[in-house]
């Protein structure tokens, strides 16, 4: 960020409430400017302006406004929005919640400056999201398949391991196809205890994955404000992997609860009329900045694919914050508490998840030409064994007919042995084996979702 000179104030400061600084305007300054709160000890604050008149302005502090006084504040002025200084080397390194390298290197070298706030997508320009992304998760990879260019959050509660998903998923995501164009992942912790923090970057760096990925830890004790600007600057930096450096970047955002508190709070005081439980009447556009930043551009490399995790409230997904999400996404990946009481990993809940793009990145020339018909058998078979389990606590399983008690032996060995993953990751060629294997246990004539080819190929005996 450069600082002009002449855009400089000395003992203009009138009031300081919690974050806010209040501000007589004395120079030509914008919404949304970079400013340096400078205390009488010269120590220099990032803030930004968040509201102003023709009399007075409120600059908004991204760091503790402790000990600063009113007589003793100095404001710096940019003269232009907060930005990012990004180049090649971004990859590999540290930041914390507002691009500030904390890794213990050196400052990354700058080609360019970026404004965090991204530039606006010509909606005629957006290509089509297309191609597959494989994340080692075969729930997600055979059945709500991630399409390069998609938004596909995660829906999660609290207590359930999101955070430990969403680390397993970058450290084993990866291009099937067109594998010579280089794959990025950008990491972002908004909110996290500083315990998570260091779970994130050890097993990064453990897992050798740091080496590709840029990785964002906006921690707990850091200020409400700052938690708003690091999903920015996360995605800022993968707009530039994308669309400079040609690469396909996979950003991962947890929690992006955290940043909706985070916006009622900063909200509250800004003194806004809050809307529904609390939050802000603009959350679903602001969501959607952060959103729509996902997709591909025609005629430009790269593509910029997003995983957002959020916890929802209660388990309830009809809260504000999932609610929104549901609406600018396509598609959710739900996790399930049952499952993860019973020991399950990762407890993805198949039947309410949903990839609404999925058909777009598999099938032949993506995935597999016989993955989207394992895939709707899977889909079709579970649900038959939902229904079953309800009639077999009603008439008990003894009450149940031969083929329904099959049907139960496969829910028990799907959720078990497919949606579990007690060995790891798996590539996409291993999740689709253990799919064509628990089919085996059904009768043929069950298998509606097939060919009598596929059956003949993949269930009788010297099946491959």
């Amino acid at each position: 960020m450069t600082i002009h000179a002449d855009l400089y104030l000395a003992h203009a400061v009138t009031r300081i409430e919690g974050p806010l600084v209040f501000v007589r305007r004395q120079v030509d300054a914008a919404l949304n400017d970079a400013v340096e709160v400078i205390d009488r000890d010269g120590r220099a604050r990032l803030g930004r302006v968040v509201a102003l008149d023709e009399q007075f302005m409120t600059i908004e502090a991204l760091e503790s406004t402790t000990g600063l006084t009113l007589a003793g504040t100095r404001i710096r002025f940019a003269g232009e929005p907060i930005t990012f200084a990004l180049g090649p080397g971004i990859l590999g390194r540290v930041f914390d919640g507002v691009g500030r390298v904390i890794d213990g290197g050196p400052p990354v070298a700058a080609e360019t400056r970026s404004p965090i706030d991204g530039a606006v997508i010509n909606p005629i320009r957006r290509a089509k999201p297309t191609d597959f992304i494989e994340t080692g998760i075969s729930a997600i990879d055979i059945l709500d398949s991630l399409v390069r260019g998609q938004k596909l959050p995660i829906f999660s509660g609290g207590g359930l391991p999101h955070n430990r998903l969403a680390v397993d998923i970058a450290l084993h995501a990866r291009l099937r196809s067109q594998q010579e164009q280089p794959f990025a992942i950008v990491f972002a912790g908004i909110g996290v205890p500083y315990d998570q923090a260091e779970t994130f970057r050890r097993t990064l760096e453990e897992g050798g994955a740091l080496g590709h990925t840029a990785l964002f830890l906006n921690l707990a004790s850091d200020s409400s404000s700052q938690r708003l600007l690091t999903p920015r600057f996360a995605l800022t930096a993968a707009e530039y992997l994308a669309y400079v450096e040609g690469r396909h970047v996979l950003v991962i955002l947890t929690d992006l609860t955290n940043y909706c508190e985070a916006l009622r709070e900063v909200s509250a005081s800004h003194g806004e009329i809050p809307s529904r439980k609390g939050y802000p009447g603009y959350m679903y556009s602001d969501l959607a900045t952060l959103y729509e930043r996902a997709g591909r551009i025609q005629g430009r490399p790269g593509s910029v694919t997003q995983i957002p995790i959020l916890t929802m409230p209660a388990d309830d997904i009809s809260h504000p914050i999932p609610d929104l999400t549901g609406y600018i996404t396509e598609g959710q990946i739900a996790l399930d508490r049952n499952l993860d009481r019973a020991g399950l990993y990762p407890p993805i809940s198949v039947l309410p998840s949903l990839s609404r793009l999925m058909k777009d990145g598999i099938g032949e020339g993506f995935t597999h030409a016989d993955h989207p018909a394992l895939a709707n058998q899977l889909y079709a078979a579970y649900a038959r064994t939902m229904s079953v389990r309800l009639l077999a606590g009603v008439v008990g399983a003894e009450g149940l007919t031969a083929t329904d008690r099959l049907f139960l032996s496969f829910g028990q060995a799907f959720e078990s042995r497919f949606v579990a993953q007690p060995d790891g990751a798996r590539t996409l060629d291993e999740s689709m084996a253990v799919g064509w294997e628990l089919l085996r246990i059904l009768p043929d004539n069950e298998l509606t979702r097939l060919s009598d080819q596929q059956i003949r190929r993949y269930l009788h005996k010297g099946a491959s």
